[in-house]
């Protein structure tokens, strides 16, 4: 489980294909890997993987077909930088809403300008999620927690403040950019609760 608070940007070293999925190394040293342990989940653009190797440096994961049909990784090259967040602990503070790390879809960002200090976006998400997101409500983009602006169809807009420009990768998106989103997902129980027959 996750928060959907960015701890830092981390860069893909390698994408190793392996028997139709592919093995990933990632720099995260700027993560602080000291806690983290073999099996730990740690989210990489919003999609929870698991470490089967560490260092200092960063770690390795495996990405399942699964994986690739329903996020960007299949757009991920070396060098790319992604957000990362380790999964959070009973302790931790929660500083944004309830992220699982599954991906529902991938978004398209459609427009972006400035507003003030801040920025606009505007994502398009695929239609069959846009009953799930909510004006004021929560989204995941790229494992960001953001608030939901407007709503209009299957299209979102977000205001993303000048802390999350600086510390995710939001400040390399463009007109194209695909995005990994996650719903919320009271959301999704909800619906799943409300659509079964008494």
């Amino acid at each position: 489980m996750f928060t959907g608070i960015i701890s830092a940007i981390g860069k893909i070293v390698s994408l190793e294909q392996r028997q139709g999925d592919v093995r990933i190394t990632i720099d995260a040293a700027n993560l602080g890997l000291d806690d983290v342990r073999l099996g730990d989940s740690i989210a990489c653009n919003g999609v929870c993987l698991t470490a089967v190797e560490l260092s200092d440096q960063g770690f390795v994961a495996d990405v399942s077909t699964e994986t690739l049909s329903l996020t960007t990784i299949g757009n991920w090259q070396t060098g790319t930088g992604i957000n990362l967040e380790k999964a959070m602990q009973a302790t931790d503070r929660f500083g944004g809403h309830i992220v699982s790390g599954h991906v529902d879809g991938i978004g398209e960002v459609v427009s972006l300008h400035e507003d003030a200090r801040s920025w606009r976006f505007c994502i398009k998400a695929p239609a069959n999620l846009a009953k799930y997101i909510a004006q004021k409500g929560s989204i995941t983009v790229d494992g960001t927690s953001l608030t939901v602006n407007a709503v209009k169809g299957s299209e979102l807009e977000l205001n993303i403040v000048p802390h999350t420009m600086i510390h995710t990768v939001m400040s390399d998106y463009a007109v194209g950019t695909k995005v990994n989103l996650e719903v919320d997902l009271i959301a999704r129980y909800l619906e799943r609760l409300t659509s079964q027959e008494n």
